[in-house]
């Protein structure tokens, strides 16, 4: 691991922060032009230094006097981190008894070494053509910093023909001033098993500022079934810079869910790997911005194997002069032939200030494929407003109801009911 870090840090020295706009993938959060270009530029990335912002020293935390929820018929394990410190960690005994390994990183360093040596910051040796993607600890600088200076995070392990049928709950907290969250997320599903996680990450007060710089890994092994929820809440006072990967194997099923409600600033890169024939991915995203923030998403869907399929559908909705900008790409590969992508990003703009850029894009070189994208960005429909109004309902309430319906086809395809009603209280959250 030490090795791991020093190879990290001597990459992140030799990286510059990013700050050119000739970078395609930076090039809206270093510098993102407004509705009235012309006139003036947002400088995203104005504010923030690093400096500010230290770890804390995990192997010295001390558990909370926080009550936490004990286990229930819907949770199998839950784990809590505040601070990069481990404050409570639960398992059911049937999920013991199954072998299931879920812990603390840290815990598991001691614990598990040569599960991490195998699969922790994977360079996927093992393929022969080099990711679009890259490494996850060497695709920019931040990237780079989390591989030298990881603290935090867990390792969910599920033996192969093991199937947890209840989810398991993490919940990643800050807490402190000026606090660097470095938390690591390793999820490895073997040989058909079948497992869904669903993580929260949160600010514990409303003004503290806030840096992370985090990371997830998925390893989707053979005919595995693996679900994957992650909601953000920082407060506006976090930066947040994140990458996150899967890797999916022969006729393994992936389904990855992103909501972000949270955070100052928030640059995340996104890929899947679909490098086993037969295997299947969705990428199912949501997001609500409002006031200044600002949130930039890059996705990769690689398609290595033939016979592979993958789907992703973001959906963001804009108030007041929040703006985002998301870039995807499908990538097939000369032998991925009977590939079948699609992707599709809508923003649905609730004032005159917000802004959205959106860039699907394709790189294909395979010749028997389907692959399709599109893209929309436009403000409510007046119409549909007045329908509403028109029968009784406040302006308020007709809002409310547009933007429920906007995000219904996102919501309808997350397989638990528990999270979707999570979901639908941020939104209302957000709206009020």
């Amino acid at each position: 691991m030490r090795k791991k870090r020093l190879e990290a840090y001597a990459h992140y020295e030799s990286l510059p922060m990013p700050h050119t706009t000739k970078d395609d993938v930076w090039r809206r959060t270093v510098d993102m032009r407004t509705q009235d270009y012309w006139r003036r530029t947002r400088r995203h990335l104005r504010g923030f230094a690093l400096e500010k912002y230290y770890p804390s020293d995990p192997t010295n935390g001390k558990p909370s006097a926080e009550d936490f929820n004990d286990l229930d018929e819907e949770t199998a394990g839950v784990l809590v981190q505040v601070d990069g410190h481990l404050q409570h960690a639960s398992a059911t005994e049937t999920l013991k008894k199954k072998g299931v390994y879920f812990a603390h990183l840290h815990t598991a360093l001691q614990e598990q070494p040569e599960l991490l040596r195998t699969y922790f910051m994977s360079k996927a040796v093992t393929l022969e053509t080099a990711l679009k993607s890259g490494n996850i600890a060497q695709h920019n600088k931040f990237d780079a910093l989390h591989g030298a200076f990881w603290q935090g995070g867990y390792v969910l392990h599920v033996p192969k023909g093991v199937k947890v049928e209840v989810p398991l709950r993490v919940y990643i907290k800050m807490s402190e001033a000026e606090h660097a969250d470095l938390s690591h997320t390793l999820i490895i599903a073997e040989e058909g098993s079948e497992v869904v996680i669903l993580e929260d990450n949160s600010s514990t007060a409303p003004n503290i500022s806030g840096f992370h710089s985090g990371a997830v890994e998925i390893f989707a092994e053979q005919n595995a079934n693996v679900t994957y929820v992650q909601v953000q809440h920082w407060n506006r006072q976090v930066w947040n810079f994140a990458s996150h990967r899967a890797m999916v194997a022969r006729d393994a099923k992936l389904c990855w869910v992103t909501a972000t409600f949270g955070g100052r600033l928030n640059k995340i890169n996104q890929a899947v790997v679909l490098e086993g024939a037969g295997c299947t991915a969705q990428m199912l995203g949501l997001a609500f911005t409002d006031a200044r923030q600002h949130l930039d998403v890059s996705t990769a869907q690689e398609h290595i194997s033939p016979h592979t399929s993958s789907d992703l559908l973001y959906r963001t909705v804009l108030k007041d002069r929040s703006q985002t900008a998301w870039g995807g790409n499908i990538y097939v590969y000369p032998s991925a032939n009977h590939t079948d992508a699609y992707q599709k990003n809508d923003n649905l703009l609730l004032s005159e200030r917000a802004h959205a850029d959106t860039l699907p894009g394709l790189e294909i070189q395979a010749h028997e494929v389907r692959c399709t994208h599109g893209a929309t960005a436009g403000k409510i429909d007046a119409e549909q407003v007045f329908y509403l109004m028109s029968r009784g309902v406040s302006y308020a309430q007709a809002e409310k109801l547009i933007v429920d319906g906007f995000f219904a086809p996102v919501m309808e395809r997350i397989p638990l009911e528990s999270v979707r009603e999570e979901l639908n209280t941020s939104v209302a959250r957000k709206l009020e």
